[in-house]
């Protein structure tokens, strides 16, 4: 039996390593994101409860409990209404075509 578990252990994180691989990220100010957590952000700021708020003032934004775990480190940067906004242009700008130079893992 643990002759069988290892090579489906070894699968399983293939496949894991080969998802976050496959990711394209954002690289902006410092920070690095994934371009499926940005696409999220707009979710969340296309909800109109709060919108032109959260545009001026971050900290709505950040203490919504669905924003992805890697964009919350942003909210931790006094600039932190402008980099949401940039990464929100950027990724609207091919960045799945890796035209933009900010999106990277294509």
């Amino acid at each position: 039996m643990k002759v069988l578990a290892l090579p489906v252990a070894v699968a399983a994180m293939l496949l894991i390593l080969a998802q976050n691989t496959q990711s394209v990220y954002i690289q902006y100010e410092g920070f690095q994101v994934k371009l499926d957590s940005v696409k999220k952000l707009d979710k969340l700021l296309e909800q109109p409860k709060d919108f032109w708020r959260t545009q001026r003032d971050p900290s709505i934004l950040c203490s919504n409990p669905a924003l992805p775990s890697d964009l919350q480190p942003i909210c931790k940067n006094s600039k932190a209404a402008n980099i949401f906004r940039a990464l929100r242009n950027i990724s609207q700008e091919d960045c799945e075509l890796c035209i933009n130079v900010a999106c990277t893992g294509c």
